[in-house]
């Protein structure tokens, strides 16, 4: 400080630069971590505010009349699918053959969809070029949303699998060459491993960006001749947990033959989607609260159960499998005792395959096909599980086995055990064996906390708190929701007019 002729100097020691603290550093990380934890906040904000940005202010532009519609592919809840080829070619075009949609429902979900797969995981599903909307003569109506993918193939897994020839039938495809092995169940194992590997491979891809598929089936499973790797397709009931698009808390969208028990991808308690940055800032706790990506899983696990079991490949069989499991209390091993003394060739066959290798097989099937979703495994937990190790359990390194011990103490449900802690905190202080009734958690959850009194006030006061928190959470995400201004960035997400 200078005043007048008088310079005054401090004494105490000047920091040069930043001062690096043990505190600071973990609060650096922590922040990092946050920011990148799944669906990934940092991402999301650089895909919505940047990526999504360019790519539209870029995208060619089509019409219906560009292309000349070829045999129909197939048709299904969310559209018709053509086959189809450009009109008039340009050197700018995508080559080669086009698969064309016309999205009865969902088209802009779908479109949404298939352009942030496209940037985040584009191996994932099938390779899409862009989607536009055909409005109607004379103003009727909402128009016509289509959508463009590059042609990768025609073969489902679903058709694939109705053959008597699988998994032999797909042995070339995936792996280019026949196997030096006899036709059993070794060879088998070794298509059905593949198989399950690329499957899970790409809907870690999907989680991994946030995006819940929720209509997993073999039917929405391409083969793409080019890559010659299974891929996903159909996203009009998937939803994008990052910034809360088709994702409505007590709305659903399944197929009933592979759904979940618990029907939904998250609790139906769950506030409504806010507005898009809101919601990205939120997703990674929302997500850790609920882990929908377990729903999809439980759906890969019957594709896995109907790749074993020939006899389960059938809708009538797989109906009748879902109502025994249901009777089995969901229960894997409860049903395999059920049925297996009384079991036919193809069941007999199924439970060999899965038990090659000390069982390995069948762990991962049991870990996948749980009543609750916090009990099974996620995609990427069971991509290091040691059914996908050439040499089973016994190949394993020892980092390797410590990382899918790892892997198994964070998927377990400790739900139980939570409840047992807070029966123990509850019966803390009272004479009766029951712990506290309703009208006694309210009492303290309603008295003003006093001096004397530290055992009391504290419990009082955590409730009281909990209370505040979560009638402030509900009124903010409340009061997001009751907003209409239109933000700068939503013209860049295709939605109906």
């Amino acid at each position: 400080m200078e005043c007048g002729d008088i310079i005054y100097r401090s004494t105490l020691p000047q920091q040069s630069g930043l001062t690096v603290t043990a505190p600071g550093v973990s609060l650096a990380l922590a922040a990092v971590s946050y920011l990148w934890a799944t669906p990934g906040v940092a991402p999301g904000f650089f895909d919505m505010f940047v990526l999504a940005f360019v790519e539209r202010r870029l995208r060619p532009s089509y019409r219906k009349e560009d292309f000349v519609l070829g045999k129909k592919i197939g048709e299904g809840a969310f559209g018709v699918v053509y086959k189809a080829s450009l009109a008039k070619p340009k050197p700018s075009n995508p080559k080669g053959d086009l698969v064309l949609k016309k999205a009865t429902e969902y088209g802009a979900v779908e479109i949404w969809m298939n352009e942030r797969v496209r940037r985040a995981c584009a191996s994932s599903c099938a390779d899409f070029v862009y989607g536009f909307r055909e409005s109607l003569l004379k103003g009727k109506g909402r128009g016509e949303y289509w959508l463009i993918w590059r042609f990768e193939g025609e073969d489902t897994l679903y058709d694939l699998m109705k053959s008597k020839e699988f998994p032999y039938n797909v042995e070339t495809k995936i792996l280019g060459e026949v196997q030096d092995l006899p036709k059993g169940l070794e060879r088998e194992n070794k298509i059905v491993q593949t198989i399950m590997k690329q499957l899970l491979f790409a809907l870690d891809s999907l989680h991994s960006t946030g995006i819940v598929h929720r209509d997993i089936k073999p039917q929405n499973i391409i083969f793409s001749e080019g890559s010659r790797t299974f891929k996903i397709i159909d996203l009009g009931a998937a939803a994008d947990l990052r910034v809360g698009i088709n994702y409505i808390p007590k709305e659903f969208l399944l197929d009933p033959r592979y759904t979940a028990p618990e029907q939904y991808i998250m609790s139906t308690q769950t506030p409504s989607a806010p507005s898009a940055p809101v919601a990205t800032a939120l997703s990674p706790v929302l997500w850790q609260m609920n882990l929908p990506d377990r729903f999809d899983i439980y759906s890969m696990g019957l594709i896995f159960l109907q790749m074993a079991f020939p006899s389960l490949r059938t809708d009538s069989s797989l109906i009748q499998f879902n109502r025994q499991l249901k009777r089995c209390e969901y229960d894997l091993d409860s049903w395999r005792k059920t049925v297996e003394p009384r079991a036919n060739a193809d069941l007999r066959k199924g439970f060999e395959l899965l038990d090659l290798d000390g069982g390995i097989g069948w762990e991962l099937l049991t870990l996948m096909i749980q009543y609750k979703a916090r009990q099974r495994t996620s995609a990427k937990a069971a991509l290091a599980h040691p059914y996908f190790n050439q040499e089973g359990l016994l190949g394993l390194s020892y980092m390797q086995n410590l990382r899918l011990q790892w892997f198994r103490a964070t998927q377990k449900d400790y739900s139980d055990a939570a409840m047992w802690v807070i029966g123990l905190m509850a019966r803390s202080g009272t004479e009766s064996v029951g712990g506290f009734t309703e009208a006694q958690l309210q009492e303290l959850r309603d008295i003003q906390p006093k001096k004397g009194s530290s055992q009391r006030n504290a419990l009082a006061s955590v409730l009281r708190l909990q209370r505040k928190v979560t009638r402030t959470l509900n009124e903010s995400m409340n009061e997001l929701n009751r907003q209409t201004k239109n933000i700068w960035w939503s013209r860049w997400i295709p939605k109906e007019e």
